[in-house]
């Protein structure tokens, strides 16, 4: 079974509800979104390059395209201040 990403404006959210709990589990894939984050923040502020982020929320997977503002120890932050927790983040590209 296939499971459904929705795509979600970046304006919505700042309405969602996230977990505490980490999606990834394994130490190397942590990692390499640690990576991947720096590199969206990279493009962001260079470029001003939309990437997208899978993240969850505590109902779905949803996907956004955006460009990555900031980067905190603990959250990815989008235009207008909207935060992403970094440990809800599946994968950037």
């Amino acid at each position: 079974m296939i499971e459904e990403i929705l795509t979600v404006e970046k304006e919505d959210i700042a309405t969602l509800t996230f977990p505490k709990t980490d999606v990834l589990e394994d130490i190397n894939e942590i990692k390499m979104r640690l990576s991947e984050i720096n590199r969206a923040l990279a493009l962001g502020n260079l470029e001003h390059s939309k990437i997208k982020i899978f993240f969850e929320d505590s109902e779905s997977k949803k996907m956004v395209h955006t460009t990555v503002w900031a980067v905190t120890d603990k959250n990815v932050v989008l235009k207008q201040g909207v935060l992403i927790p970094i440990h809800r983040i599946y994968k950037l590209f």
